[in-house]
């Protein structure tokens, strides 16, 4: 079982920035890929970044430039550096794993219980 927890959300102006962090625990014997996703009222959840074992990373077209992913694999933790926010911004994040809890068991993909980020016009 792996757990996630994220932190770090909250209310901002636009333009402000936000650091969003996310804890992986549990019965971990290995992380693929960790990223973040957010969902808007009304809309479908959506990829907002991701990064891979190998440091590949990928974003959604409207946060390159403004968002950074990262990772420390040592802590089994994923970091979302938000610059320059604005109100279309605003949604509920999710961090999310694809780990494999054992060394024969797949690769599974887990989530976090989110966390709100509001950006105020």
């Amino acid at each position: 079982q792996v757990q996630l927890v994220e932190s770090g959300g909250g209310l901002v102006q636009s333009g402000g920035s936000l650091r969003l962090s996310c804890v992986a625990s549990g019965s971990i014997f290995g992380i693929n890929a960790m990223g973040w996703y957010r969902q808007a009222p009304g809309k479908q959840r959506e990829l907002v970044a991701r990064v891979f074992s190998g440091d590949t990373t990928n974003y959604l077209d409207s946060v390159k430039g403004r968002f950074t992913i990262s990772r420390d694999n040592a802590k089994n933790m994923v970091y979302l550096q938000m610059n320059s926010l604005n109100p279309e911004d605003t949604a509920a994040y999710y961090c999310n794993a694809v780990a494999q809890s054992s060394r024969n068991g797949g690769y599974l993909v887990h989530w976090g219980q989110g966390t709100q980020v509001t950006v105020s016009s």
